[in-house]
């Protein structure tokens, strides 16, 4: 099973960016994914998962509004939409399905 992150970079607060995670090695369209983040310093915190069918979303209330989570069965790939970025919101960020996790890609938001 692996799990690709990609699409972390540099951005300036109240920019956006994309985040894909490329799964393979299991049946993606069973698994609920989701999305954790790791600010430097910090514990790893939950961003937000999305249900197998991609009907039901769930996000902390630190994102709500701003992030948005979704999935392409068909390519076996999660996406985290990011928009109005803060400084806060740096950190890596570590894709989800099931209980299988990948590597994370680095977010970093200048202010």
């Amino acid at each position: 099973v692996q799990l690709q992150a990609s699409g972390g970079g540099l951005v300036q607060t109240g920019g956006s960016l994309r985040l894909s995670c490329a799964a393979s090695g299991l049946t993606f369209s069973n698994y609920a994914v989701g999305w954790f983040r790791r600010a430097p310093g910090k514990e790893r915190e939950f961003v937000g998962d999305l249900n197998w069918s991609g009907r039901r979303t769930y996000y902390v209330d630190f994102v709500k509004g701003r992030f948005t989570i979704s999935r392409d069965n068909a390519k076996n790939t999660l996406y985290l939409q990011m928009s109005s970025l803060k400084p806060d919101d740096t950190g890596v960020y570590y894709c989800f399905a099931g209980s299988k996790w990948g590597q994370g890609t680095l977010v970093t938001v200048s202010s």
